[in-house]
């Protein structure tokens, strides 16, 4: 569904995605969107900010309050705000205008490639339009990871679980983690985090993993205090099995991690 007051920007969106392989239905204001997606749920939505009767914000909001669909916000508005608002409110991704109609298929095709949370046949036949191959986890990798204190993710089922109740996360929240989760006790930079989360080189914003970390950080203290996801300062982060007292590394490589004061950031040491 593309929700887009403007009709020149509107037919580009749609002619771009009908390209892509969808069937795409439109909204020319707030209220419509909300309405047309609670009638006909959507599998992937872009949203302008600036509308009608309810601004994109809002959209967002509440079409995420019933729907797990991918929402990208396409809009004019660069202000850091708007970007890291409309993620913390649910968006998957954020498109600047004017938009790059090839640059769009791609982001696009990257978020199809992470599973959804409920396959159906009708994401079948739209992963098959699109031609993006579906993850396949490796055989002889777990399904269920333990982080200690009660941290349980299920991979097979997309489910994260803390003391046996169950963490509601969006999905690119439960993507971060399970990430982090994999490579447990290793730093992992928010280049490689972009790079493996959103599958494209395109998206530069590493505040994107920043907004999402916080947002899980969030959500796990809802459940318990225990912190697992640690910031690596000026690198990205780290996730610990609490309570595990293991010498942790950084990068996996032969260098204990050190406690380094603000002179030696400023001169930039590389370890």
């Amino acid at each position: 569904m593309v929700v887009e007051d403007d009709p020149d920007i509107s037919s580009a969106l749609v002619e771009t995605l009908e390209g892509a392989g969808f069937r795409v239905t439109s909204a020319r204001d707030g209220r419509q969107a909300v309405e047309a997606a609670a009638g006909d749920p959507p599998d992937l939505v872009t949203l302008d900010l600036t509308l009608p009767h309810m601004d994109g914000i809002e959209v967002c909001r509440r079409i995420r309050e019933s729907s797990d669909c991918y929402i990208v916000i396409v809009s004019a508005r660069s202000d850091e705000v708007d970007k890291l608002i409309g993620l913390e409110v649910g968006a998957d991704d954020f498109v600047l205008k004017p938009f790059s109609p090839r640059e769009l298929r791609a982001r696009v095709a990257a978020l199809f490639r992470r599973p959804r949370s409920a396959g159906t046949a009708d994401d079948a036949s739209t992963s098959s339009a699109l031609h993006v191959p579906s993850p396949a986890q490796p055989a002889d990798e777990p399904s269920t990871i333990s982080a200690g204190a009660g941290l349980v993710i299920n991979s097979a089922r997309r489910e994260v679980q803390v003391d046996g109740a169950i963490v509601d996360l969006t999905r690119i929240e439960y993507d971060v983690l399970e990430y982090l989760a994999t490579h447990l006790s290793r730093v992992c930079t928010r280049e490689e985090m972009v790079l493996a989360i959103w599958s494209s080189a395109l998206t530069h914003d590493h505040h994107l993993v920043d907004v999402h970390v916080a947002n899980l950080r969030g959500k796990l203290r809802r459940h318990s205090d225990a912190t697992w996801i640690h910031t690596i300062r000026g690198i990205g982060y780290r996730m610990d099995r609490e309570g595990s007292q293991e010498d942790r590394r950084a990068g996996g490589g032969p260098y204990l991690v050190a406690r380094i004061d603000s002179e030696d950031w400023a001169r930039g040491l590389d370890f």
